[in-house]
């Protein structure tokens, strides 16, 4: 009686430590993960492991932890050097779109070079048009 006991327990402690997980994709297209089929969907029947795992990974010695959080910093150092030079990049095409506007609203006549070399005077509306795409410059650029 004791062994069917004990044969019995351990039959629901092993199918509890192996559990079935089914995954799809629903109709709105995110992926879902679940311990029933679905009704009218392709799944893939994924089997997981519960429980304590039976291999042990041994703890890291003082060297790879130290050569971890060197290459987090040196990450780190890179991830901000980039967002540096991508600031100084956006400050200066910002100057520059400023600088253009700058242009447009002191006013005077202003001139354009043709293929050919010469110069040739903007008009009234190529002026204040070209003032207008300096303002949309400037306000899509310098946000």
């Amino acid at each position: 009686m004791k062994r069917l006991i004990a044969l019995a327990l351990v039959l629901a402690f092993a199918q509890a430590a192996s559990a079935q997980l089914y995954k799809y994709v629903d109709k709105d297209g995110k992926t879902v993960y679940s311990d029933q089929p679905p009704a009218n969907a392709d799944s893939k029947q994924i089997n997981v492991q519960t429980g304590t795992s039976t291999t042990t990974q041994a703890p890291k010695s003082a060297v790879e932890r130290d050569k971890e959080a060197q290459k987090a910093r040196d990450e780190a150092a890179k991830k901000s050097a980039d967002a540096a030079k991508a600031s100084a990049l956006r400050d200066a095409q910002c100057e520059a779109a400023r600088q253009n506007l700058a242009q447009y609203a002191n006013g005077g006549r202003m001139q354009r070079t043709l293929p050919n070399g010469d110069r040739e005077f903007l008009s009234d509306e190529e002026i204040d048009s070209g003032r207008e795409k300096a303002q949309k410059q400037v306000d899509d650029v310098c946000k």
